[in-house]
């Protein structure tokens, strides 16, 4: 599963929030490396830098269910 699909954030191509906020920088290649690229949309805005959104990320329930895969 890619984040677009996990968070149903519409921003992949043809999402219904392209217009808004454009398509993410996750889609399509980086659907599950999304906490690696800026310019992501998590907690209802679009994410800045890697620092200042790591936080964010090792609280997202998609980080957390790819890095339990990982094991």
């Amino acid at each position: 599963m890619n984040c677009w699909e996990f968070h149903r954030c519409g921003r992949e191509a043809g999402g219904d929030r392209v217009a808004e906020l454009g398509v993410c920088p996750a889609y399509p290649d980086h659907g599950q490396q999304c906490f690696r690229l800026v310019g992501t949309f998590c907690r209802g805005k679009v994410q800045g830098t890697r620092a200042t959104k790591l936080m964010t990320c090792l609280r997202c329930d998609f980080h957390r269910s790819l890095q339990g895969s990982q094991d």
